[in-house]
C-alpha cells in the first residue's frame, strides 16, 4: 500500500489544512444598511487580524453599533466615513457604484449587492470604475479583466492599505511557516522527485528525476493526478528564426 500524495490529502480536507481560527476578529464586511439610509461612522481603532494583510478599521456609528471594514490608505483614528447615496467622493466613503464617476479608484467592491464586499479586498488592492451602461456598471478588476456589476452594489472609495507587505523578506523558515499557517497554506512542500516511490508517483530511483511523462490526463485517478494536469504544451517556447 502506498501513501496518498499531498494534493490528494489536501483535496479530502482536514484540520491540518484549514486556516487557524484563533486571532480572527470579525467578518470584514459592510453593515446591512439600506441604500436610502445615510449613516456616518468614526474610526475608533485600526486593528490587525491574523491571516489578513490589510488592516481593519473599527467603525462606530451614531446608534452605537460597531462594524469592521478593511481600512483604506490614509485611514486614521478619528476619521469619519459616510455610508449612503449622498456621500462625497472621498477616501473611505461607501457609495453605490451607480453614483461613482468613471475613472474613480475603489476597493472592497460588492460582486452581488449585499454580500459585504468581495472584489479588491487584499492589501494594496484597488479597482477602477470603467463605465456606466444600461446593463450595469463596468469595473476594471485588479487582474485587468472587466466585470459588469449591479448598479446598487457598494464600493469604498480609495485603495486598501497594507500594499507591499508581500515584498517584505521572511528571515526564517519559521516565519514563513507561521504566515502560511495563518492563511491555511501548506508549508513546506516537498518536491515529488525527492520523495520515495510509495509516497509520490515521481519518487524513487537512484537519481531525482520524474522518469516518465509529467503530463497527466484531466480524468486521471486522484493517486496519479500530479504534475502537469492536461497541459497543452510543456517546456520552453522556441522562437523560429525567419529567413
Amino acid at each position: 500500500m502506498g501513501k496518498r500524495p499531498l494534493v490528494r490529502r489536501r483535496g479530502r480536507g482536514g484540520m491540518q489544512f484549514r486556516a487557524a481560527s484563533t486571532g480572527k476578529i470579525a467578518r470584514a464586511r459592510y453593515p446591512g444598511f439600506a441604500l436610502a439610509e445615510q449613516r456616518a461612522g468614526s474610526v475608533i481603532d485600526l486593528v490587525h487580524e491574523r491571516g489578513r494583510d490589510a488592516p481593519l478599521a473599527k467603525i462606530r456609528f451614531e446608534d452605537g453599533s460597531v462594524s469592521f471594514v478593511p481600512a483604506v490608505l490614509g485611514a486614521r483614528v478619528g476619521a469619519v466615513f459616510h455610508f449612503g447615496l449622498q456621500s462625497a467622493i472621498e477616501d473611505g466613503n461607501v457609495i453605490s457604484v451607480q453614483n461613482i464617476p468613471d475613472g474613480t479608484t475603489v476597493c472592497n467592491v460588492e460582486r452581488h449587492f449585499g454580500d459585504g464586499g468581495t472584489i479588491a479586498k487584499s492589501a494594496g488592492g484597488s479597482a477602477t470604475i470603467f463605465s456606466h451602461g444600461d446593463d450595469g456598471v463596468t469595473v476594471k478588476l485588479p487582474s485587468g479583466r472587466f466585470a459588469t456589476l449591479n448598479p446598487k452594489s457598494r464600493a469604498m472609495i480609495g485603495t486598501l492599505a497594507g500594499g507591499g507587505v508581500t515584498e517584505r523578506p521572511l528571515m526564517s523558515a519559521g516565519g514563513k511557516w507561521r504566515r502560511s499557517r495563518s492563511k491555511g497554506r501548506k508549508y513546506p512542500i516537498v518536491r515529488g522527485v525527492a520523495q520515495a516511490a510509495y509516497v509520490h508517483p515521481h519518487g524513487g530511483g537512484r537519481h531525482q528525476h520524474v522518469g516518465q511523462s509529467s503530463t497527466v490526463s484531466r480524468n486521471a485517478p486522484p493517486g496519479a493526478k500530479v504534475g502537469s494536469i492536461a497541459a497543452r504544451k510543456t517546456g520552453r517556447a522556441r522562437i523560429k528564426e525567419r529567413r
